[in-house]
This record gives C-alpha cells, structure tokens and sequence, in this order.
C-alpha cells in the first residue's frame, strides 16, 4: 500500500473515530475513502468494520454499571442480534460484487434517512408499541435490523436505541449502554465471517484503525463540548451528496 494512501486513510480513521464519539454516522465517510483508496465496494464494506472496531469497544467501559445491572436479560438480545448479524454478512460474502456495488446508492439513501430522522423513527416505534415489554416483536426486530447490521449497518445505532426501549429499557442510559454492547458483539462476529471470507484488507484496516482509535479517544474528550446539532446536519448533507454521487456512477 502507497505511503499516501495510509496517511489518507489514518487521517480519515482520525476524524471517523472522533465523530462517532461525537455524533455517530462516520460510516457515511470512512468507507468511501476505502473506495478512495482503491478497494472494491464489497472489500471496502467489510474493512471498514474492523477499522471501527476500537471506536466500538471504547464506548463500553463508559457504561459497565448498567450493563452489570442489566445483567442476563442481554443475553437474548446477544443471541438475536449475533444470528442476524451473521446472516447479513454472510450474505454480504456471498454477494456478487456487480450486486453490491449497485446497492451503494441505495444503502447509503437508507443510513442518510436513519441518521436524519432516527430519533423520530424511535419516538414512533415506542409510541406503537409502548414501551412495555413486546415479547417476541422486540426480537423478531432486533434480528432483522441486525442482518442490515451485518450486511452494511451505517445509521444503525438509532434503531437499536429505540428497539432497546421498545423491549421496557426506557432508561436512555440502559438502552444506549444495551446498542453498544450489541454493535460491539455483532461487530466481532462480522469481522470472522468476513476474515474466514477472505474481503478484508488488513493493510487498509490497519492504517484507518490506528487513526479511529486516536480520533475516538480524543472524540469522548471533546463531545460535549461541541454543538451536536450542527455536526449531525453536516453528516445527513454528506450523506445525501454521498448518495446523488454514487445513484450518478451507477445509473448515469
């Protein structure tokens, strides 16, 4: 890998593991520097989570008294979550690259739209339901949103808040303690499918995994220091320039 390639790609891993420390949604970015760097689409998908990995892992000793408190009931979730993450990657390696890449534009319109009104969409969904326990709803959702994690699962954090309140953790630290610990489990269990796949660049990982852990550390530092509002503003600009970008390179 050319030197300007990992400073490209460990400054890109700086500012997306700072971003998701602060605002979340840096998938919108990191992996289309993947691209940049010259990975193809499907390879680039599947590199950028073990990039992220560090900035997943950071966020759980911040919440180890409600992830103690919560105690056994995580392990439903775990098991749900693990078995649709699992088969959305699986899915992911089996998939022909010319299908993949013609559904980047489309799986970007989705994370864009997650990201925008995520809140909104978890408002509704605990509005539906109640936030009472759901029984087998709250884990027939949370397995179907987990295959979208394993297959591409940018904007995804949003879902699993309100899913978590949906299943009677209304408390937002609980919930938010519970949607770490869920992308960090399923984010492990991607990174061996993908690894025993063979579409992971370790080089490239490597070289935006340095930068992520950095920017993540320095990112949990500095979040509540910065306007929130206008960082997510500029991630859902990005996201839709992104997304008319790539609907260009496909269809036009």
């Amino acid at each position: 890998m050319e030197l300007s390639n990992i400073l490209m790609l460990s400054a890109i891993g700086l500012v997306a593991g700072a971003w998701n420390a602060i605002a979340g949604g840096a998938t919108l970015f990191s992996f289309p520097a993947l691209m940049a760097a010259g990975l193809p689409p499907l390879v680039a998908n599947a590199t950028n989570y073990v990039a992220l990995v560090p900035a997943n892992i950071a966020a759980l000793p911040a919440y180890k008294d409600e992830l103690r408190k919560l105690g056994r009931a995580l392990i439903p979730m775990l098991v749900y979550s693990g078995l649709g993450a699992a088969v959305g990657s699986l899915l992911l390696v089996v998939s022909d690259p010319v299908l993949f890449q013609f559904l980047i534009p489309f799986l970007l319109a989705v994370a864009t739209v997650l990201f925008a009104v995520g809140n909104r969409i978890r408002t509704a969904l605990v509005t539906m339901t109640g936030t009472q326990e759901t029984g087998t709803l709250s884990f027939v959702l949370l397995f179907i949103v987990s295959i979208y994690g394993g297959y591409f699962g940018a904007g995804l954090g949003i879902v699993l808040l309100a899913i978590a309140q949906i299943m009677g953790h209304e408390d937002y630290s609980d919930a938010n303690a519970i949607k770490n610990l869920v992308v960090t489990s399923f984010t492990f269990i991607s990174v061996a499918i993908f690894g025993v796949g063979g579409i992971i660049a370790w080089p490239e990982a490597i070289a935006m995994m340095v930068g992520a852990t950095i920017g993540g550390y320095a990112g949990g530092r500095i979040a509540k220091k910065i306007n929130q509002a206008l960082l997510k503003g500029a991630v859902v600009v990005f996201g839709v320039f992104l997304t008319i970008y790539y609907f260009w390179e496909v269809f036009v």
